[in-house]
């Protein structure tokens, strides 16, 4: 260990089956603790003196949290922190993007995650705050002259379905269940643009999110007035902090919610 090799002490106990920090290693913790926190205070104290927020924030998501949150965050902050800069970088896989999170890859991770009645216990380690709810919608072709307002509607029409790991393959299969009838799968896909080529084209159906039609022409479009009951709160994840937020996470959190407000979400308090 190159800190060991320069202090010339022993800062790990590895003669036990668990390892341990020793006397010297645990005084040194405790310091860098005390140091994290000086500094921490320290760029709050000039961010409030000052009112400039500056330095570079590193922020995990996929597609349509970049593309419709992020990147108008990154334009927001540019008038009001021009010096704050945000890094985007997509993750598909969320465990991943997590992982980076905790080992100091990323400062903040935009993650998704079905409403239900069985949510998931937020990691001690990590900070959850939630940003907007996305609520899945039954979408087909604006050409089609039969909208679906029936279960014998959604029997007789041809579907575009996404595997059940996905968030939509998992909300179409609660779909299912919830109306009981057994759907005519035309086509497999995942990416949201390849559906949306396809419902355009007049080739079926599917569920999507709200946040991924934003872009689409509205006449190639229309909505089923059958509810799917279901939607996907988009959250905003850090690292849980001993000594409060720092100021240009913060002014980064903050951008994210003006986005998302600007897009006409109502965000989750």
């Amino acid at each position: 260990m190159q800190l060991e090799t320069e202090v010339g002490i022993a800062l790990i106990d590895r003669t036990q089956r668990r390892v341990t920090l020793t006397a010297a290693g645990a005084l040194l913790a405790q310091r860098a603790e005390h140091i994290e926190q000086e500094l921490t205070e320290a760029e709050r104290d000039l961010s409030a003196l000052t009112g400039l927020v500056s330095g570079s924030v590193t922020i995990m998501g996929f597609e349509t949290a970049i593309r419709f949150l992020l990147v108008p965050a990154c334009q927001i902050l540019a008038k009001t922190h021009p010096d704050l800069h945000l890094h985007l970088v997509e993750k598909l896989d969320a465990a991943i993007a997590l992982r980076e999170l905790r080992t100091g890859g990323a400062d903040l991770v935009i993650t998704e995650q079905i409403v239900d009645n069985n949510p998931e216990p937020a990691p001690p380690d990590l900070e959850i705050r939630p940003l907007i709810d996305d609520e899945y919608k039954i979408v087909v072709p604006g050409s089609w002259a039969l909208v679906p307002a029936s279960i014998q509607d959604l029997v007789a029409i041809p579907w575009i379905v996404s595997p059940p790991e996905f968030g939509c393959g998992k909300v179409f299969k609660h779909l299912t269940e919830r109306y009981s009838f057994t759907p005519q799968c035309a086509h497999n896909c995942t990416e949201f643009n390849t559906i949306l080529s396809l419902i355009t084209a007049g080739l079926g159906a599917a569920v999507l999110p709200k946040l991924a039609l934003v872009e689409i022409d509205p006449g190639k479009i229309s909505f089923s007035t059958i509810p799917t009951m279901w939607s996907r709160r988009l959250n905003i994840v850090h690292r849980k902090p001993r000594f409060g937020p720092e100021p240009k996470v913060s002014a980064a959190v903050i951008a994210i919610d003006e986005a998302a407000r600007k897009m006409g979400f109502a965000t989750v308090s």
